[in-house]
């Protein structure tokens, strides 16, 4: 029995373009969770004085990114165990409120915390690892300098609350030395930018219909840092903070990137929180 040659193409072609949609990565779903906010009525320790800036209030938001069937939860934000009972006194002159628990948040999207298989922190301070020991079965992704710091060092860097994140010792962990494509097909990066802490790192995530975004971690802290490239005087490396804000500011050009300062109250204002999502 001959067989028509066209037939034969048009077969080919057609499982050609079967093998490439069934390699073709969907956009990353990026849900914006609220953990709460932090009122400080000074902020001269983040570098930059009272009167340069009116802005008092700091959002602390956490971030999930579903990539497929993998759930990345990018920030923990601060204690859920605070959830729900107003302002609550930080230290003398700063105060802490947080509405619903990141649990709560989750299981709008019928997410639980067992569901959440990777966890990564743009670095080890108190208010980006609230939530972090209510993850069992997540693998933990962190620099190995933040690692040492935080895990290793910890009694020697009180700045780090340990018993907020311990659990995650007896987890997975991947020890990352510099940036580090998550999924393996360039839609979700860590991008090292040390300075802030010795490993603080930022995200970049890929979507296909808003844009790529990069989620700063405390890169910044206030709208004012960024324009004036102001330093805490807390971070641990003034001038390795100096050179990733160079560096994160190059590759958003570059990637043609927007970038949000997590801690950034007016950003957030424009947001649409969970169940929505950007894709």
């Amino acid at each position: 029995m001959s067989i028509n040659p066209s037939i034969v193409v048009a077969f080919t072609l057609l499982l050609a373009s079967a093998a490439v949609q069934s390699t073709e990565v969907s956009s990353p779903r990026l849900y914006v969770l609220d953990c709460g906010s932090l009122v400080f009525n000074d902020v001269s320790a983040f570098g930059l004085s009272n009167s340069e800036t009116e802005v008092r209030e700091m959002v602390v938001p956490c971030y999930l990114i579903r990539h497929g069937k993998s759930l990345l939860l990018w920030d923990a934000g601060l204690d859920p165990l605070i959830a729900g009972q107003g302002a609550v006194t930080l230290q003398p002159g700063a105060e802490m409120t947080y509405v619903t628990s990141v649990v709560d948040q989750l299981a709008m999207i019928g997410v639980t915390p067992q569901d959440v298989d990777l966890i990564a922190l743009s670095h080890m301070h108190f208010d980006h690892t609230g939530a972090a020991n209510y993850f069992p079965n997540a693998k933990l992704l962190i620099q190995q300098t933040e690692y040492q710091a935080a895990f290793v060092e910890h009694e020697k860097n009180p700045v780090f609350d340990y018993k907020s994140y311990s659990k995650l010792a007896d987890q997975p962990i991947k020890q990352l030395d510099g940036d580090y494509d998550v999924f393996g097909d360039g839609s979700v990066k860590i991008l090292s930018a040390p300075g802030h802490t010795p490993g603080h790192q930022v995200l970049f995530v890929r979507l296909k219909s808003t844009g790529p975004v990069i989620l700063g971690g405390d890169l910044y802290h206030f709208r004012f840092s960024r324009a004036h490239r102001r330093i805490p005087i807390f971070n641990t490396s003034p001038e390795e903070t100096l050179a990733s804000m160079e560096r994160i500011e190059t590759l958003t050009t570059e990637l043609g990137a927007t970038f949000w300062i997590e801690h950034d109250r007016a950003l957030v204002r424009t947001l649409n929180f969970a169940p929505s999502y950007y894709e």
